[in-house]
C-alpha cells in the first residue's frame, strides 16, 4: 500500500519554478506567474470582455457580434496554444503551454466561456419575458373581446 502511494506522488507533476507539487486546477494557477505583463494584459482583456458583456445587456445585435467572436476566439484557442508554444520565449519568463491545452484552456477559454453562458442566460431571459409580455397581452386582448360581446 505505501508503494503504491509513493508510485502514484511521485506521478504528480511538481512545477518547475516553484516547487509546487500540482494535484488540483487551484495549485495550477497558484503555480503561474502572475506578474508576466502579457498574463496581466490577458486579465485586462477578459476583465474589459466582462464589462463589455454586462454593458451590451440592452443591445441585440451588439452582443450577437460579441458573442460569435468570443466563441470564435475559444475556437481558434488550440491554434493559439500551438503558436503560443512554438514562441512562448518571446513573451513568457516560462513555457506554460503544453500539448493538452489545460494553460490556455483555464485562463482563456474558460472565462470567455463564462462571458457566453451569460450572454446565452441573458437571452434566455429575455425570451422569457418577452413570452411572458405575449401571453398577458393575449388574455388582455381575449378578456376584451369577451367584455366587448357582454356589453353588446
Amino acid at each position: 500500500m505505501t508503494a503504491s502511494n509513493t508510485k502514484n506522488a511521485s506521478a504528480i507533476p511538481i512545477d518547475k519554478f516553484s516547487n509546487v507539487r500540482i494535484t488540483s486546477i487551484w495549485t495550477f494557477l497558484q503555480s503561474v506567474d502572475w506578474s508576466e505583463p502579457w498574463l496581466m494584459a490577458l486579465l485586462a482583456f477578459h476583465v474589459f470582455c466582462f464589462a463589455f458583456t454586462l454593458l451590451s445587456c440592452k443591445y441585440y445585435r451588439i452582443q450577437i457580434c460579441h458573442f460569435l467572436l468570443m466563441v470564435a476566439m475559444v475556437y481558434s484557442a488550440e491554434y493559439l496554444n500551438e503558436l503560443a508554444a512554438m514562441n512562448w520565449r518571446s513573451f513568457s519568463k516560462f513555457q506554460y503551454f503544453d500539448s493538452k491545452g489545460m494553460f490556455i484552456s483555464l485562463v482563456y477559454s474558460v472565462p470567455l466561456l463564462l462571458n457566453t453562458v451569460i450572454i446565452v442566460a441573458v437571452w434566455v431571459w429575455r425570451t422569457f419575458s418577452t413570452m411572458t409580455e405575449l401571453k398577458i397581452l393575449q388574455l388582455k386582448r381575449k378578456a376584451a373581446r369577451e367584455n366587448h360581446k357582454k356589453t353588446q
